[in-house]
């Protein structure tokens, strides 16, 4: 049982309980409109740099294709096109994908003092917290962009190779799918609670720590705000709510028993 003399759930359980949150997080929101639009405006600044930065790749994927296979120069032209056309198409792919899975680090980072204010709101709501220290804005910011990057390589290091997986028959649409859904669901609640656990005193590591030791409702939360992200404009209509559910589920499941020691610094 934690701390609320609740029971523990795992496996199939406590993935359920994961899912739970999410749909807390979006009845928070729906109860409160205001912090709700208050949470869009750094998803929306986000939607529009991701956007430009999308274009721009579609614009010069093919001058990437062919910088990149300077080998095909003299080849046969219809058959030097068709291989730069296709290596175009997987870097566009291989883009996309990875907006998918960094649009929410690079949100957090860009949206970090937003997030910051919406997550004490909701421990406000729910009875509050002690903090005994606070980072100033300025060393926040840096905390956020230091532990996105750290938690970007850990997403790259899965993503890029069942990224290519991807390709292979079969497995490419039965096993990869899954595993993709795994991971990049892991590392959104990874990202999410960063902000509820840094206010009990838990350093990234322990904040890994965490959620390794409780791994169900950490896949279950992140696994289905995955699938709302992939569909278009669900990553910023669902961002609040996602912060809001990470903080309630951080409270109530995750690290309810934890004193808080003060922000963490490491």
């Amino acid at each position: 049982m934690n701390s609320m003399g609740r029971p523990i759930r795992s496996g199939v359980g406590g993935f359920a309980d994961g899912v739970k949150y999410v749909f807390q997080g979006l009845g928070w929101v729906a109860r409160n409109p205001g912090q709700w639009l208050f949470g869009l405006i750094p998803a929306l600044l986000a939607l529009v740099l991701y956007i430009v930065a999308l274009v721009l790749l579609g614009t010069y994927a093919g001058d990437l294709a062919a910088w990149a296979t300077p080998f095909a120069d003299g080849w046969n032209t219809g058959l030097r096109e068709t291989l730069r056309v296709l290596l175009g198409l997987v870097v566009f792919a291989l883009g996309l994908v990875l907006s998918v899975v960094t649009f929410t680090a690079a949100t957090l980072a860009i949206g970090d003092p937003f997030y910051e204010k919406l997550s004490e709101r909701v421990e406000e709501d729910l009875g509050g917290v002690e903090v005994v220290a606070e980072l100033p804005l300025w060393r926040s910011v840096l905390r956020s962009l230091r532990d996105s990057v750290v938690t970007l390589g850990y997403v790259l290091m899965f993503t890029i190779p069942l990224f290519f997986l991807g390709f292979v028959p079969v497995i490419g649409q039965t096993v990869v799918p899954v595993l993709g859904a795994a991971v990049s669901g892991f590392f959104l609640t990874v990202e999410l609670t960063a902000l509820a656990m840094e206010r009990r005193g838990l350093a990234r590591r322990q904040r890994f720590a965490v959620l390794r030791a409780d791994k169900a409702p950490a896949l279950g939360f992140g696994v289905l705000l995955f699938l709302v992200f992939l569909v278009p404009l669900g990553a910023v209509v669902a961002m609040p709510a996602a912060v809001a559910g990470a903080t309630i589920m951080v409270r109530e499941r995750l690290a309810p028993q934890l004193p808080v020691e003060g922000r963490a610094h490491a």
